[in-house]
């Protein structure tokens, strides 16, 4: 058996194993919160439906828009969100009390429209060079990994010089489609958002200043499915969901 049909069929364990508690279980209707930079979640979500029957309404957001959705946007089942989202004290009243459980990670990239010049982000001072001489850059700083982009330039001492050259955009495909127009030189984001079509990675921050955005799961305090939800947080930790977020840029975890 090839190495392709190995993983293959480890995917589809995965799947069985973690839809196994709930074969005998009526359909259920999920409402999730995901964050906007949770690249992998659809196909989770297509894999979760596929072995279980239960269907997910999807949410997605930056940390601002999903501690309103959460505190005012009406019920909902689970949430798969920045660890940010739950330092609001609000937000975090309409979780399940007790600690969350971590499903991936991933950390800050530098991309350019495709085919533009790679310019040298290698260590910190190229870095801080090559910001300094782009005229134009991307992100969207209302989010959980726009506040690491907005520290990552006080870290190299351009605040100020950043802000009239910073492009603020609204979410991950606003951000994909300005970087893919041309409408700012450098995108600096998740690394996992920055890999669409349209873009070139440029690479990841340097690790002295790069630092994890993680997704986290808990199931809210007033779930209609509390159940379905617990299910699909435990199938988020399987084996085929691991591949799956892998493939996409992130770490699990």
């Amino acid at each position: 058996m090839t190495n392709a049909c190995l993983t293959a069929a480890a995917m589809l364990l995965g799947l069985a194993l973690a839809a196994a508690p709930l074969a005998a279980s009526r359909a259920a209707e999920l409402q999730l919160l995901a964050g906007g930079g949770m690249t992998a979640m659809k196909d989770l979500a297509q894999q979760f439906e596929t072995a279980t029957g239960h269907t997910l309404v999807i949410r997605a957001g930056t940390t601002p828009e999903l501690i309103k959705l959460a505190t005012t946007g009406g019920p909902f089942d689970l949430a798969v969100v920045p660890r940010e989202v739950f330092r609001d004290d609000a937000a975090k009243a309409k979780f399940v009390p007790g600690p969350t459980i971590d499903i991936a990670r991933v950390g800050l990239g530098i991309a350019v429209r495709a085919g533009a010049p790679r310019p040298d982000i290698a260590t910190p001072e190229a870095l801080k060079a090559t910001l300094t001489k782009a005229p134009s850059i991307a992100t969207i700083p209302a989010s959980a990994a726009g506040a690491q982009v907005l520290k990552l330039f006080e870290r190299l001492g351009l605040a100020d010089a950043m802000k009239a050259k910073t492009r603020a955009l609204g979410g991950p495909a606003d951000l994909v489609k300005a970087m893919a127009a041309g409408e700012a030189e450098l995108g600096i984001f998740l690394i996992n958002v920055l890999t669409a079509p349209g873009l070139d990675v440029v690479g990841p921050v340097p690790a002295a200043l790069n630092q994890d955005v993680v997704f986290t799961a808990a199931v809210a305090a007033d779930a209609k499915q509390a159940e379905a939800a617990k299910a699909f947080i435990a199938f988020l930790q399987t084996p085929a969901a691991q591949a799956t977020i892998k493939a996409k840029g992130m770490t699990p975890g």
